[in-house]
């Protein structure tokens, strides 16, 4: 029996992140972390789904 390929895509987290809502749900499971880099991380995923621009101005609704 013949393997087929199996065709896979690249997982970007910072896709989900769509809402203020969204942002502050991720940023708060990351500082739950307790982990420096986790956090820094998740900052870099912000950064990355809105700009640094954004980020900056990002509250809660």
């Amino acid at each position: 029996m013949a393997r087929r390929k199996v065709r896979t895509t690249r997982y970007d987290s910072a896709a989900l992140l769509k809402t203020p809502r969204d942002i502050v749900t991720y940023l708060e499971a990351a500082m739950e972390d307790g982990d420096p880099r986790v956090v820094a991380a998740a900052f870099g995923t912000i950064a990355r789904a809105k700009g640094m621009s954004e980020l900056a101005l990002v509250r809660t609704e």
